[in-house]
């Protein structure tokens, strides 16, 4: 389990293909902050852009380890088939801090960055996904993209799916991978837990369909 506040920024520095194929998935090595990897241990969850990840290896005094991802996976997520920066979190510990939500690091679909703007000292981030997402948002309910846990301010359904707003504060930009997003970009999208449970014991979970 994760809470959806960013632990560091990492980035993925290498990829290799684990096979000849699409089929394959790939390794991928990410360098992580100073100090980061201090209490990492083989086999140890870390969430890249909100994807729970297994470290299969790690080197402490370079700063890397390096994860293998399935093409399902691959295929269900975005931004980590190529280098770049990503989020990182490391699993929740029992006595930890709840400061997010609670975040299961499994990414239920895709989002595409609709707009990107500043308002005032912040910055609204608008962002399409599909009616699947859209049911499970609720005004000032949580939600989490590329591994940070946002507020929704606004939701807005309409025949091609949904789009919802959120507030960005500047602390938020700087601490996590948000602020290189542009319009097009797409994200990584992981509904409130609570409201996957609340829809199954109404009979209105569409995750399965």
């Amino acid at each position: 389990m994760f809470t959806g506040i960013v632990s560091g920024i990492g980035r993925i520095t290498r990829v290799a293909p684990l096979g000849a194929d699409a089929s394959h998935g790939k390794r991928l090595e990410i360098e992580a902050p100073t100090g980061y990897l201090d209490d990492v241990q083989q086999g140890d969850s870390i969430a890249l852009n909100g994807a729970c990840m297994t470290v299969s290896t790690f080197d402490s005094a370079t700063g890397r380890f390096e994860i293998d991802i399935s093409a399902e996976s691959l295929d269900k997520t975005a931004g980590l088939g190529a280098p770049g920066r990503i989020n990182l979190e490391k699993a929740l510990r029992a006595n930890d801090r709840l400061g997010g939500h609670l975040v299961s690091g499994h990414v239920d679909g895709v989002g595409r960055v609709s707009h990107f703007a500043p308002v005032g000292e912040s910055w609204e981030l608008r962002v399409r996904t599909s009616a699947r997402i859209g049911h499970f948002l609720a005004y000032k309910g949580s939600i989490t993209v590329n591994g940070v846990s946002l507020t929704v301010n606004r939701v807005d359904d309409d025949a091609s799916g949904c789009e919802f707003s959120i507030n960005l504060i500047p602390h938020t930009l700087a601490n996590t991978t948000l602020g290189d997003l542009k319009a097009d970009t797409h994200v990584n999208l992981e509904v409130d837990l609570i409201a996957r449970y609340v829809a199954r014991m109404l009979g209105k979970d569409t995750a399965g369909s």
